[in-house]
């Protein structure tokens, strides 16, 4: 398979480096990058605005069939989250959105319509796809398939410095509870559970520099591609 053809899949808990990884990956490979999590923040974002419940899981599954949700790069390649035809990049980066997420991506007909619009975007190949599932459920025959891992302190200085950014400041202590409670959740759900497929490379991040991250993953492709 030629390397504009590879499916590079690469899944991982929160705050473990895979979207920053990944995004410059695709870079490096002239490849698209596709935020699976954003997909799924976006949701949740709907139902936030629209006063919808989050646990309200028919609700959920019918505004999943209703929602517009496209990933676009802009001039400087940056992914940028439409919902309903509005950029909505920065509003999904929320606490309030985080703190629900992990409840949204849970239900059966949420996973069912979204990985449905992954494995569109994603069928032609040239892609880097991540998010939780991926190398298990999206793409199972993905080319390349990455699990990355972090400890939790690595983590929530990471998810420190993006909420910083966006103006949102938490204790490192808070984070690290809420990372560990979204593991719980996203490791346990019925559907499409966080978990390491059996032929992924695993990468421990947390004392990786994004650079050396992303050097590992493109040379894996490269490989992979016979290159």
């Amino acid at each position: 398979m030629s390397r504009s053809r590879l499916i590079i899949a690469i899944d991982g808990p929160a705050a473990s480096g895979k979207s920053t990884t990944a995004r410059l990956v695709a870079e490096r490979l002239g490849y698209v990058y596709i935020d699976t999590g954003a997909m799924y923040r976006a949701l949740t974002y709907a139902a936030l605005r629209a006063g919808v419940d989050p646990g309200d899981q028919v609700r959920m599954e019918r505004l999943a069939d209703e929602c517009v949700i496209e990933l676009h790069l802009d001039d400087e390649r940056r992914l940028r989250v439409f919902l309903n035809g509005r950029d909505v990049s920065g509003d999904i980066r929320t606490p309030e959105v985080t703190a629900n997420v992990s409840m949204v991506s849970a239900y059966a007909g949420v996973r069912r319509r979204l990985v449905e619009l992954q494995r569109n975007i994603g069928a032609g190949g040239g892609i880097v796809m991540d998010g939780r599932d991926i190398g298990t459920v999206v793409f199972p025959d993905a080319d390349v398939k990455i699990f990355m891992v972090a400890d939790i302190r690595a983590r929530a200085e990471r998810r420190k410095a993006e909420l910083h950014t966006l103006g949102n400041d938490v204790t490192l202590t808070g984070l690290a509870l809420q990372l560990e409670e979204r593991d719980r959740l996203d490791s346990t759900r019925d559907v499409s559970p966080l978990r390491k497929a059996d032929d992924a490379v695993e990468i421990d991040t947390s004392s990786l520099s994004i650079e050396e991250q992303v050097e590992r993953v493109v040379g894996l492709a490269l490989e992979r591609a016979g290159e």
